[in-house]
């Protein structure tokens, strides 16, 4: 691990604001209070602590990620970048800067290189997605920082990228069942194998819950990251846990 801080917030479910190299980028922006059948059950979100971002990035087209609500919040002209197909509905929230990637593309924005990676997601799933593709990304600066998106495991993991300073690993879902192409506190310890990154940070956890059914939510929201970190233990020792709650912030 070298080069400058890198500064986390874990705003909730998959938005992340990081701040390296002079540039603030936010992942998956879902900042409002509920969409369709899910509600926030995390406070809510500091809006004036996202000002001003640079780099908006969006991993697939299901509702709880590609939010045009929450776009419209954002306010200034970052660039976008998202999968193929999706640029249209990010247009759709305000988006005026939209680059569309697939697997594998890479992209230079001001001091940062970033690439999309493969991601196991079935973006078709109504009602919450439109038949396009789900990415991840690699972002490389002085330091270089991993955001899955929402995926299960696949073998390609174990070469993202060598050296990686920060993993952002989805451990849990919105509701009590977790679908597939998802990965659960074990699959995501298990993940860290074959990343092997300096620092890993749960995420897609502990901010959303359906309606109706918070009565029974209680500590349904907090297992996953306590399940994360001791399956963590096992499977990947060396690697630091960033274990923030939405609204933390912390440094790498």
């Amino acid at each position: 691990m070298a080069g400058s801080d890198l500064s986390v917030t874990f705003v909730g479910h998959s938005t992340v604001l990081l701040e390296l190299d002079g540039m603030r980028i936010l992942t998956d922006p879902f900042l409002r209070a509920g969409v369709g059948p899910i509600r926030r059950v995390a406070g809510p979100v500091d809006l004036d602590l996202l000002r001003n971002i640079d780099l908006v990035l969006i991993s697939h087209a299901h509702l709880d990620h590609l939010d045009r609500a929450s776009l419209r919040l954002l306010g200034g002209s970052p660039q976008f970048l998202v999968p193929l197909g999706s640029a249209d509905r990010a247009r759709a929230g305000g988006a005026l800067l939209v680059t569309e990637l697939s697997v594998g593309e890479r992209i230079t924005i001001g001091p940062l290189q970033v690439t999309a990676t493969q991601a196991v997601h079935d973006v078709a799933r109504q009602p919450f997605g439109l038949p396009t593709a789900a990415i991840g990304f690699l972002i490389q600066g002085t330091r270089s920082v991993y955001f899955a998106g929402d995926t299960d495991l696949f073998p390609g993991m174990a070469t993202i990228a060598p050296d990686l300073d920060l993993a952002l690993l989805p451990i849990a879902g919105w509701g009590p069942r977790l679908g597939p192409g998802h990965l659960n506190p074990s699959r995501a310890a298990r993940a860290l194998e074959l990343l092997v990154p300096y620092a890993a940070m749960p995420i897609h956890w502990g901010t959303l819950w359906p309606a109706g059914l918070q009565r029974i939510a209680g500590g349904r929201l907090l297992a996953p990251v306590v399940e994360f970190a001791a399956a963590a233990g096992t499977a990947a020792p060396d690697v630091r846990l960033l274990l923030l709650e939405p609204g933390a912030k912390g440094k790498v």
